[in-house]
């Protein structure tokens, strides 16, 4: 006779509820640190490095007073530079320090705030997106835990570089960059960072979508320098309204004003507090502002796979293009104020090797390149699209259909490609167009529109080594950042230092002919193009044959 045997199962084991709302945001905090060991760090380091380094060319670029106040008198009487850069602080006795003040950090603070956005975004939303959030939420973690945690990183990101830019500031030794100017000066751009980490964390809790929660935050960054630009102009008092204006109207090295950053803490105070209401509001990866509806059946062409690609990055291209144009238009309109730069040694050093006949024409061709640079971001971040799509999840349930591998990521590479061409189109008129109205000569529509255009071989040689990382060695895609980087470097110092040729031919954007200033040369875009299809196969033929999501 055989007893039955009575099978028992384990007493459920009772999840230990959270003590109150914030616990374990320690926990978080450090793992954000943690996760971020490189990202955060490479941040500041670049911000630091570009900052430093424009300061310490200052007392060559303008090494007398005289020097100084024909700067100081280009700003004043010129509403483009003020548009730009700022009001114009201290322009009687324009000082080193008055010149970073109004040349410096009304457009450096822009990094900063898009720093704070994106690392927001990321330790938010994007956590709700992918569903981590909701694994961290199934522990003992309170309801603000994650939120707290997000705020604290970033906060910690922007004190950490205020500091960096005091100490590399106040280090300098230069002539009226003191410490307590420089101490401002760092605590003007903790301030700016402080106020849209505040902003980006309310417009996480709005959308759905870490996308659109970043292009949002993305685009009162550009509200606010645009009001700040107006405001400046026009002098009406509008720049109040603005983050930015009140990291301005601190004016470091010149008045010393601390209250205007008390305000930007109070701000971002009110920003947190209306950002954890609002958590507190709705359920975990939902977001307040309910998606449009979609049409009851897609379209012909959402159905192909160009057709969907062309969805998803549709937006990018046409804000890019409005961006680009607007930038063109700046810069070109100051043509002609660059002859009164004609006397000095320095800038002439800057951009002799150029080539040019005039002033005018090799700084033309600079600014091209720079503008060229920025669209190369554009193109790499459309190039790893797929990327995102891969590590998100999303890329397995595409490729799970009938189509290949390398048709998908061909679709992303194409928009890159002429995205990043068409963008260059824009630039072109833009720049050219501003050219020619304020110098009153049409002609500087069609040169400047073909110099911006023969960096279209460069721009495609960056993007297809991006894809060439992305099929091989995905964890070293940050490489392409750095050749970016260091192409910017070559553009502002390359012959100002007078590096060697082997250093200066790294970038590839030292072998396009710099138009204005340069004749024509058609063999480098040729090899630059020819390397770029080279690239393109590695890059696609990589990634048919590794797997899927390798992190």
């Amino acid at each position: 006779m055989t007893a039955a045997t009575e099978t028992r199962s384990a007493p459920p084991v009772a999840r230990p509820p959270a003590s109150n709302v914030l616990t374990g945001t320690g926990a978080l905090l450090r793992f954000n640190l943690r996760r971020d060991r490189i990202r955060i760090p490479a941040w500041l380091g670049v911000i630091t490095a570009i900052q430093v380094a424009g300061t310490s060319s200052y007392p060559d670029l303008y090494p007398t007073q005289a020097d100084r106040q024909t700067q100081a008198t280009i700003m004043a009487d010129n509403p483009a530079m003020r548009a730009m850069t700022g009001p114009g602080y201290g322009l009687d006795d324009y000082t080193f320090g008055a010149m970073m003040t109004n040349e410096y950090l009304g457009i450096m603070v822009v990094i900063v705030a898009l720093m704070s956005v994106f690392l927001m975004v990321r330790h938010t939303r994007t956590e709700e997106e992918t569903g981590r959030a909701e694994l961290v939420r199934a522990s003992v973690v309170g309801r603000y835990a994650q939120l707290t945690a997000a705020m604290a990183t970033v906060a910690l990101a922007n004190v950490t570089l205020g500091t960096l830019i005091a100490v590399g500031m106040g280090g300098l030794g230069i002539e009226t960059i003191d410490w307590s100017g420089s101490l401002m000066f760092g605590a003007a751009y903790a301030s700016v960072g402080l106020v849209f980490a505040g902003i980006a964390a309310v417009v996480a809790q709005l959308s759905e979508y870490a996308r659109a929660a970043s292009g949002l935050a993305g685009a009162l960054i550009g509200v606010a320098y645009a009001v700040r630009a107006v405001g400046d102009t026009a002098d009406n008092g509008l720049s109040w309204l603005s983050p930015i204006g009140w990291a301005q109207a601190s004016a470091p090295y010149v008045y010393d004003r601390w209250w205007p950053l008390g305000l930007a803490l109070v701000v971002t105070g009110v920003l947190v507090a209306v950002a954890f209401a609002l958590s507190g509001r709705r359920d975990i990866a939902a977001g307040l502002r309910a998606g449009r509806g979609g049409a009851a059946a897609a379209s012909g062409l959402l159905g192909t796979p160009q057709g969907f690609a062309w969805r998803l990055q549709r937006a990018s291209v046409l804000w890019w293009s409005f961006a680009m144009l607007l930038s063109g238009l700046a810069y070109g309109s100051a043509v002609d104020v660059m002859e009164e730069y004609a006397d000095n040694e320095v800038i002439q050093q800057m951009v002799e090797g150029l080539g040019g006949a005039t002033l005018t024409e090799s700084w033309l061709s600079m600014i091209i390149a720079l503008l060229a640079i920025v669209c190369t971001v554009f193109a790499i971040i459309a190039a790893l699209r797929p990327r995102r799509e891969e590590t998100s999840g999303r890329a397995e349930a595409v490729l799970a259909t009938a189509v290949s591998r390398t048709r998908w990521v061909a679709t992303h590479v194409l928009i890159a490609l002429a995205g990043g061409a068409g963008l260059l189109l824009v630039v072109g008129l833009g720049l050219g167009g501003g050219a020619a109205i304020a110098s009153g000569d049409g002609d500087y529509v069609w040169t400047v529109l073909a110099a911006a255009l023969a960096y279209a071989p460069a721009l495609w040689f960056t993007a297809s080594l991006a894809v060439a990382l992305f099929g091989l060695a995905p964890r070293a895609i940050g490489l392409v950042w750095v050749l970016l980087g260091y192409a910017v470097f070559i553009v502002y110092f390359g012959g100002l230092l007078d590096l060697p040729n082997g250093l200066l031919d790294l970038s590839p954007y030292t072998h396009i002919p710099r138009m204005p200033a340069s004749d024509f040369a058609a063999l480098p875009l040729i090899m630059l193009t020819v390397i770029a299809s080279g690239l393109l196969a590695i890059g696609l033929v990589g990634f048919r044959r590794r797997s899927i999501d390798a992190v």
